[in-house]
C-alpha cells in the first residue's frame, strides 16, 4: 500500500508491506487507507512543521550491510550530523560503501541519510531537489550552523 501527502519538498508518498515501512518516494500518492500509513504521514507532517524530533514506526531496515548503515544513520539524533568516515569506522566497512548505501536508503527522511555529510561538504541527497532538499531537511533541524 501507499499513500503521499505535500511536503515543503514537493509531493511524498510512502509504502508499507507486512506492517512496516519499505519505502518513501519523492512523488504524489494516494490517500492514506491503512492505520500505519496514516500515522506515518501525520508524523511527517508534524516533523515537517518542526514538532517531532523523532519518529516512531516501524521501519524496513534491509538485512546485511545496508542494515547496519540505515540503523547507524537511524540512531543519529535529530539536528546532528556524522560524516561518512565515522560511519565507515563504527561498521567496518570503506567510506565508499557507506555513501553507497546512503545513496541507495529506500526511506529517506525517516531513516536519516540526509544528517550524513562527506569530510568536505555535503555530500549527495537522493531528494528531488538532490543536495538543495539536503540543506533545507538539516536548516528544519537546526543543524545549518554545521554547514558553514
Amino acid at each position: 500500500m501507499q499513500a503521499g501527502m505535500q511536503s515543503p519538498l514537493g509531493p511524498i508518498s510512502v509504502t508499507e508491506s507486512g506492517g512496516v515501512i519499505t519505502a518513501l518516494h519523492w512523488q504524489a500518492g494516494p490517500v492514506a487507507e491503512s492505520p500505519l500509513l496514516i500515522e506515518a504521514l501525520a508524523q511527517l507532517g508534524a516533523y515537517f512543521e518542526g514538532r517531532l524530533t523523532q519518529f516512531d514506526l516501524p521501519l524496513d531496515f534491509g538485512v546485511g550491510f545496508s542494515e547496519k548503515v540505515r540503523r547507524a544513520m537511524a540512531a543519529i539524533p535529530y539536528g546532528q550530523t556524522r560524516q561518512y568516515g565515522d560511519l565507515a569506522r563504527e561498521i567496518g566497512a570503506p567510506a565508499q560503501a557507506i555513501g553507497q548505501a546512503c545513496g541507495a536508503n529506500p526511506i529517506p527522511v525517516l531513516i536519516p541519510c540526509h544528517r550524513i555529510l562527506a569530510a568536505k561538504g555535503l555530500g549527495g541527497f537522493s531528494a528531488k531537489g538532490g543536495v538543495e532538499s539536503k540543506v533545507f531537511l538539516l536548516r528544519l533541524e537546526g543543524a545549518a550552523s554545521l554547514l558553514i
